[in-house]
Protein backbone atom coordinates (compact mmCIF):
# COMPACT_ATOMS: atom_id res chain seq x y z
CA UNK A 1 0.00 0.00 0.00
CA UNK A 2 2.68 2.58 1.00
CA UNK A 3 4.63 1.20 -2.17
CA UNK A 4 0.98 2.17 -4.41
CA UNK A 5 1.32 5.62 -2.62
CA UNK A 6 4.33 6.60 -2.84
CA UNK A 7 4.57 5.71 -7.05
CA UNK A 8 1.32 7.62 -7.09
CA UNK A 9 3.29 10.83 -5.49
CA UNK A 10 6.06 10.13 -7.91
CA UNK A 11 3.98 10.18 -10.79
CA UNK A 12 2.45 13.56 -9.88
CA UNK A 13 5.09 15.42 -9.41
CA UNK A 14 7.03 14.50 -12.48
CA UNK A 15 3.94 15.39 -14.09
CA UNK A 16 3.90 18.65 -12.66
CA UNK A 17 7.80 19.56 -13.73
CA UNK A 18 6.57 18.70 -17.19
CA UNK A 19 3.83 21.12 -17.86
CA UNK A 20 5.80 23.57 -15.77
CA UNK A 21 8.56 23.14 -18.04
CA UNK A 22 6.25 23.18 -21.59
CA UNK A 23 4.76 26.44 -21.00
CA UNK A 24 8.02 28.40 -21.52
CA UNK A 25 8.58 26.57 -24.61
CA UNK A 26 7.21 28.77 -28.01
CA UNK A 27 4.79 26.40 -29.94
CA UNK A 28 4.78 28.00 -32.93
CA UNK A 29 6.26 31.57 -32.63
CA UNK A 30 2.56 33.01 -33.04
CA UNK A 31 2.83 33.59 -29.26
CA UNK A 32 6.08 35.23 -29.00
CA UNK A 33 6.88 38.63 -29.58
CA UNK A 34 10.54 38.83 -31.31
CA UNK A 35 13.05 41.61 -30.95
CA UNK A 36 13.06 42.44 -34.51
CA UNK A 37 16.37 42.32 -36.52
CA UNK A 38 15.26 44.45 -39.47
CA UNK A 39 14.03 47.91 -39.64
CA UNK A 40 10.31 47.82 -40.54
CA UNK A 41 9.56 49.18 -44.10
CA UNK A 42 7.70 51.91 -43.57
CA UNK A 43 10.74 53.52 -42.03
CA UNK A 44 13.15 52.86 -45.11
CA UNK A 45 12.14 54.65 -47.94
CA UNK A 46 13.58 53.62 -51.44
CA UNK A 47 14.47 56.07 -53.96
CA UNK A 48 11.65 55.25 -55.71
CA UNK A 49 9.47 56.54 -52.63
CA UNK A 50 12.01 59.29 -52.28
CA UNK A 51 11.00 60.52 -55.75
CA UNK A 52 7.44 60.41 -55.07
CA UNK A 53 7.95 62.41 -51.82
CA UNK A 54 9.39 64.91 -53.35
CA UNK A 55 7.18 64.95 -56.54
CA UNK A 56 4.46 65.02 -54.17
CA UNK A 57 5.89 68.11 -51.72
CA UNK A 58 4.58 71.32 -51.96
CA UNK A 59 8.11 72.38 -50.89
CA UNK A 60 10.16 73.41 -54.02
CA UNK A 61 13.07 71.37 -54.40
CA UNK A 62 16.27 73.11 -55.42
CA UNK A 63 15.95 71.43 -58.83
CA UNK A 64 12.45 72.88 -59.79
CA UNK A 65 13.58 76.35 -58.72
CA UNK A 66 16.52 77.04 -61.22
CA UNK A 67 15.04 78.43 -64.69
CA UNK A 68 16.73 77.59 -67.51
CA UNK A 69 20.17 78.87 -68.84
CA UNK A 70 22.47 79.27 -66.02
CA UNK A 71 19.27 80.44 -63.23
CA UNK A 72 18.76 83.43 -65.34
CA UNK A 73 15.16 84.56 -65.10
CA UNK A 74 13.15 83.42 -68.43
CA UNK A 75 10.96 86.08 -70.44
CA UNK A 76 8.46 85.31 -72.26
CA UNK A 77 9.36 83.97 -75.93
CA UNK A 78 6.24 84.53 -77.29
CA UNK A 79 5.82 88.40 -76.87
CA UNK A 80 6.08 90.29 -80.24
CA UNK A 81 8.93 93.36 -80.30
CA UNK A 82 7.14 96.36 -81.96
CA UNK A 83 8.84 99.15 -84.17
CA UNK A 84 6.26 102.14 -85.38
CA UNK A 85 8.09 103.66 -88.34
CA UNK A 86 7.43 106.89 -89.57
CA UNK A 87 7.74 109.73 -92.07
CA UNK A 88 6.28 112.94 -91.80
CA UNK A 89 6.37 116.19 -93.04
CA UNK A 90 3.94 118.77 -91.49
CA UNK A 91 3.74 116.39 -88.02
CA UNK A 92 0.52 114.88 -88.25
CA UNK A 93 1.45 111.46 -88.90
CA UNK A 94 4.37 111.88 -86.22
CA UNK A 95 1.49 112.79 -84.04
CA UNK A 96 -0.77 109.82 -84.64
CA UNK A 97 2.73 107.66 -84.12
CA UNK A 98 3.23 108.87 -81.07
CA UNK A 99 -0.50 108.24 -80.15
CA UNK A 100 -0.20 104.66 -81.30
CA UNK A 101 3.11 104.61 -79.05
CA UNK A 102 1.22 105.76 -76.05
CA UNK A 103 -0.89 102.88 -76.58
CA UNK A 104 1.46 99.53 -77.09
CA UNK A 105 4.88 99.03 -75.65
CA UNK A 106 7.23 99.95 -78.78
CA UNK A 107 10.23 101.33 -80.23
CA UNK A 108 9.60 104.65 -81.99
CA UNK A 109 11.37 105.52 -85.53
CA UNK A 110 11.59 108.44 -87.79
CA UNK A 111 12.36 107.87 -91.67
CA UNK A 112 14.28 110.96 -92.70
CA UNK A 113 15.67 111.73 -95.71
CA UNK A 114 19.10 113.31 -96.59
CA UNK A 115 17.96 115.67 -98.50
CA UNK A 116 15.21 117.52 -96.60
CA UNK A 117 11.82 117.98 -98.89
CA UNK A 118 10.72 122.33 -99.43
CA UNK A 119 8.64 123.69 -96.89
CA UNK A 120 6.24 126.01 -99.77
CA UNK A 121 3.65 123.55 -100.60
CA UNK A 122 3.30 123.71 -104.52
CA UNK A 123 7.15 122.58 -104.78
CA UNK A 124 6.66 119.95 -102.35
CA UNK A 125 3.73 118.86 -104.80
CA UNK A 126 5.70 119.34 -107.65
CA UNK A 127 8.50 117.97 -106.35
CA UNK A 128 6.32 114.69 -104.93
CA UNK A 129 4.88 114.12 -108.67
CA UNK A 130 8.36 114.29 -110.11
CA UNK A 131 9.59 111.45 -107.58
CA UNK A 132 6.33 109.22 -108.02
CA UNK A 133 6.56 109.09 -112.15
CA UNK A 134 10.13 108.84 -111.90
CA UNK A 135 10.03 105.50 -109.52
CA UNK A 136 12.63 107.52 -107.30
CA UNK A 137 14.10 105.92 -103.97
CA UNK A 138 15.14 108.88 -101.91
CA UNK A 139 18.38 108.28 -99.82
CA UNK A 140 17.63 108.19 -95.80
CA UNK A 141 20.17 109.63 -93.55
CA UNK A 142 18.71 107.27 -90.55
CA UNK A 143 18.21 103.41 -90.40
CA UNK A 144 17.18 100.68 -88.04
CA UNK A 145 20.37 99.18 -86.47
CA UNK A 146 18.57 96.07 -85.96
CA UNK A 147 15.39 95.42 -88.39
CA UNK A 148 16.17 91.37 -87.78
CA UNK A 149 14.84 91.80 -83.92
CA UNK A 150 11.36 93.11 -84.54
CA UNK A 151 8.41 91.17 -85.05
CA UNK A 152 5.86 93.65 -85.68
CA UNK A 153 6.49 96.93 -87.46
CA UNK A 154 3.64 99.91 -87.57
CA UNK A 155 4.55 102.11 -90.68
CA UNK A 156 3.13 105.68 -90.92
CA UNK A 157 3.19 107.86 -93.88
CA UNK A 158 1.31 110.93 -95.61
CA UNK A 159 -0.80 110.22 -98.77
CA UNK A 160 0.92 112.12 -101.25
CA UNK A 161 -0.57 111.20 -104.85
CA UNK A 162 -2.84 108.41 -103.36
CA UNK A 163 0.32 106.62 -101.75
CA UNK A 164 3.18 106.61 -99.70
CA UNK A 165 6.28 108.97 -99.92
CA UNK A 166 8.94 107.76 -102.30
CA UNK A 167 11.41 108.07 -98.97
CA UNK A 168 8.54 105.41 -97.94
CA UNK A 169 9.39 102.82 -100.82
CA UNK A 170 13.02 103.11 -100.27
CA UNK A 171 12.59 102.36 -95.84
CA UNK A 172 10.41 99.34 -97.26
CA UNK A 173 13.25 98.21 -100.10
CA UNK A 174 16.24 98.62 -97.13
CA UNK A 175 15.01 95.67 -95.23
CA UNK A 176 14.11 92.12 -95.38
CA UNK A 177 10.62 91.83 -94.15
CA UNK A 178 9.78 88.20 -94.38
CA UNK A 179 8.15 86.34 -91.96
CA UNK A 180 7.07 89.90 -89.84
CA UNK A 181 3.30 91.33 -89.54
CA UNK A 182 3.12 95.20 -90.87
CA UNK A 183 0.82 97.63 -89.87
CA UNK A 184 0.02 100.80 -92.30
CA UNK A 185 -1.32 104.09 -91.17
CA UNK A 186 -1.32 107.53 -92.78
CA UNK A 187 -2.95 110.74 -92.71
CA UNK A 188 -4.80 112.25 -95.54
CA UNK A 189 -6.71 115.16 -96.63
CA UNK A 190 -9.76 113.00 -98.13
CA UNK A 191 -8.46 110.15 -99.94
CA UNK A 192 -7.63 107.75 -97.00
CA UNK A 193 -4.96 105.01 -97.74
CA UNK A 194 -5.46 105.15 -101.55
CA UNK A 195 -3.62 102.48 -103.12
CA UNK A 196 -0.56 102.49 -100.24
CA UNK A 197 -1.74 99.43 -99.04
CA UNK A 198 -1.48 97.81 -102.23
CA UNK A 199 1.72 99.18 -102.90
CA UNK A 200 3.24 97.43 -99.56
CA UNK A 201 1.61 94.05 -100.28
CA UNK A 202 3.83 94.00 -103.27
CA UNK A 203 7.09 95.27 -101.69
CA UNK A 204 6.54 92.95 -99.22
CA UNK A 205 4.90 89.71 -100.76
CA UNK A 206 6.42 87.33 -97.67
CA UNK A 207 5.15 89.84 -94.77
CA UNK A 208 1.57 90.15 -93.64
CA UNK A 209 -0.37 92.66 -94.30
CA UNK A 210 -3.07 93.73 -91.45
CA UNK A 211 -5.45 96.52 -91.65
CA UNK A 212 -4.48 100.39 -91.86
CA UNK A 213 -5.73 103.19 -90.03
CA UNK A 214 -6.31 106.09 -92.39
CA UNK A 215 -6.92 109.87 -90.29
CA UNK A 216 -7.77 113.19 -91.75
CA UNK A 217 -4.48 115.47 -91.54
CA UNK A 218 -6.46 118.27 -90.33
CA UNK A 219 -8.17 116.04 -86.89
CA UNK A 220 -5.17 114.60 -86.17
CA UNK A 221 -5.40 116.63 -82.64
CA UNK A 222 -8.98 116.10 -81.91
CA UNK A 223 -10.23 113.64 -79.22
CA UNK A 224 -12.28 111.84 -82.46
CA UNK A 225 -8.41 110.96 -83.80
CA UNK A 226 -7.25 109.43 -80.71
CA UNK A 227 -10.67 107.72 -79.80
CA UNK A 228 -10.04 106.01 -83.60
CA UNK A 229 -6.39 105.26 -83.45
CA UNK A 230 -7.13 103.29 -80.03
CA UNK A 231 -10.50 101.69 -81.26
CA UNK A 232 -8.25 100.37 -84.12
CA UNK A 233 -5.72 99.24 -82.07
CA UNK A 234 -8.51 97.19 -79.97
CA UNK A 235 -9.67 95.69 -83.05
CA UNK A 236 -6.31 94.52 -84.05
CA UNK A 237 -5.54 93.21 -80.38
CA UNK A 238 -3.12 95.57 -79.58
CA UNK A 239 -5.02 96.91 -76.33
CA UNK A 240 -7.85 95.72 -73.98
Amino acid sequence: MRKLFALFVSTLILLTITACGSSNSPTGGDQVVETPTTIPAEIVRTPDAQEKTLENSNTPTAESTVSAGEGEPQTNSDTPKILIAYFSHTGNTRTIAEQIHANVNSDLFEIVTVNPYPDDYDTLVDLAKQEQNENARPALSTHVEDMDSYDVIFIGYPNWWGTMPMPVFTFLEEYNFSGKTIIPFCTHAGSGLGHSESDIAGLLPDATLLKGLAIRGSSVDSGQAQQDVTGWLRELGFVE
